[in-house]
Formats: C-alpha cells, sequence, structure tokens
C-alpha cells in the first residue's frame, strides 16, 4: 500500500480506500491477513498478471507515441555487463542528461526477452542474425584467460598449452566458452573440471580472489587489468561475438541522446594491448 501511495503520489489511506472500493465491485476480497502484512487471496493471484500486462500494454503504447525530452528510459541487458561495463559509465549520461532516469534491467540471455517492454536491448549477435534496422552497433567481443597475480606467482602461463592442467573456473551461462577459446588460437583444450559459477561477476570475483584462472571478455576486465587486481598473460583474441543494442523502432528524442551516449561510450573503450593472432 505505501509503495501505491508513493508510486501515484497519494496517501497509503487513499490507496486502501480505492482498493476498498474495488473489492464491493467485484464482490470478492483482494486481500487477507493483518493490517500490517497483507497477503494476495486467489482472485487477486488471479487478477494479478492479466492486469498488469495490460497495464504494461497501456504503457509501453503511451511511451510510443510520447515524444519529449525527459522521463524514463527501459533498459535491459546482461547482469555482468550492468554492473561492470554499464553501470559504471552511466554517470556520465546522467550528468549531461538529468532529466532523463534509465531504469535497468537484467535478463539472461538477454536476447530472449520480450523486448517491446523495453526501449533499448543490449545483448550478444552470435550469428549476424540482429535486426540491423533497429541495431546500434557496439564492439566485437574479445576473450582471454586471467588470472589474479598472487595465483601467477605460483603458476606459469605463457603459452596455451600451459593451462592444460591449471585450475580453470568455469561459468554455467556460457559453460563452451574455454573450448572456443582454445579453437580460436589454434589450441583445443581438453575438458576439463573446476569450480563452475552461475554469471560472469561470480566467476570474475573468484579469479580476482586467486581460485583459479577464468576466461573472460575484455570489457568485463579492463579495469580489474588496469588496477592490477587481475593479468592477462595470453592477450585477447576475438570470438566472433558482438554487442549490440537493439532499439524502438519509434521516433523517440530521449532514446536517440541515449543511443548517441553510448554508441560514444563503445567507440571510447580501449582495445586490449595485445591480442594473439
Amino acid at each position: 500500500m505505501t509503495a501505491a501511495a508513493d508510486e501515484l503520489a497519494v496517501t497509503p489511506g487513499a490507496i486502501s480506500r480505492q482498493v476498498r472500493q474495488l473489492e464491493l465491485a467485484l464482490g470478492v476480497v483482494l486481500f487477507e491477513g493483518s493490517k500490517h502484512k497483507p497477503q494476495l487471496t486467489v482472485a487477486a493471484k488471479t487478477l494479478l498478471p492479466v492486469l498488469s500486462a495490460a497495464l504494461d500494454q497501456i504503457e509501453t503504447a503511451v511511451r510510443g507515441v510520447r515524444e519529449d525530452d525527459k522521463g524514463t528510459l527501459d533498459v535491459s541487458c546482461f547482469s555482468t555487463f550492468t554492473a561492470r561495463w554499464l553501470i559504471p559509465r552511466l554517470y556520465q549520461f546522467n550528468a549531461l542528461h538529468p532529466d532523463i532516469e534509465i531504469r535497468l534491467s537484467t535478463a539472461e540471455p538477454a536476447a530472449g526477452i520480450d523486448r517491446d517492454r523495453y526501449d533499448l536491448v543490449i545483448t550478444v549477435d552470435c550469428n549476424g542474425e540482429a535486426d540491423r534496422s533497429t541495431m546500434l552497433p557496439l564492439f566485437p567481443e574479445r576473450m582471454g584467460p586471467v588470472l589474479a597475480p598472487s595465483l601467477a606467482t605460483r603458476i606459469k602461463v605463457r603459452e596455451p598449452p600451459d593451462l592444460d592442467g591449471k585450475p580453470l573456473l568455469h561459468t554455467s551461462s556460457r559453460a563452451n566458452a574455454w573450448q572456443m577459446w582454445g579453437e580460436s588460437v589454434g589450441c583445443p583444450l581438453a575438458l576439463q573440471g573446476g569450480q563452475a559459477f552461475e554469471h560472469y561477476y561470480f566467476t570474475l570475483e573468484a579469479a580476482i580472489g586467486g581460485l583459479g584462472i577464468c576466461i573472460a571478455p575484455w570489457h568485463l576486465v579492463i579495469d580489474d587489468i588496469r588496477a592490477g587486481r587481475l593479468l592477462a598473460p595470453l592477450g585477447f583474441q576475438e570470438s566472433g561475438y558482438r554487442y549490440v543494442a537493439q532499439r524502438r523502432r519509434q521516433t523517440n528524442r530521449k532514446l536517440d541522446r541515449f543511443c548517441e551516449w553510448l554508441k560514444v561510450q563503445a567507440r571510447e573503450t580501449p582495445a586490449p594491448a595485445g591480442k594473439i593472432r
């Protein structure tokens, strides 16, 4: 009730009265339990997803025809990309456009989400299948092994074959990353076990903590390498994937400004100093 009151700029009491009127009109009870901790009834749980979807459609339609310079943009992308690349740069956009709020959502995989819900979806184009009419190219993905300096003092990695038998870290959402990288550098790696984590964010934190060697995209580890938290002894190799943004088709000045800013950020993202040929 309090959250609804805040969103609608009314008092919690006003919300309670509206709910009561709705219950009387429907002839069913929507909330049960104590006043301080109300729970949805079966009837309310039936209504919730349908009404939420309908209201989302209304909001989407209104936003699609509204043309202004202020307000909210809904952006979705991978969770680790959001945490390690987008969020550290967003302060620049906020400084340039304080009247535009970027509302971030994460999804795994980003390509599989309901794009109609978002103004912009940042994802990976694996097979060149992205819709070019709404696509904003960002940068190619470059992959490479990274490890903590503390681990590098105990194990030597100078060439790809040196990885054989070493403690490799894996990411469940991209279980074939090591094999893809090995094939790209002409040194197929034998399947081997090791700790696996659900998202790259956790895998990278494990690498920083010295738990093993992680195969990671360059754009996710730029700051860690520059700060000396991670080393990349074998450089980075293009994986064949590329990051792109898919925008709404409708003209929208807020979205145009965010896309222009995003292109600049992508263009200014430095390439790795060394890359395996």
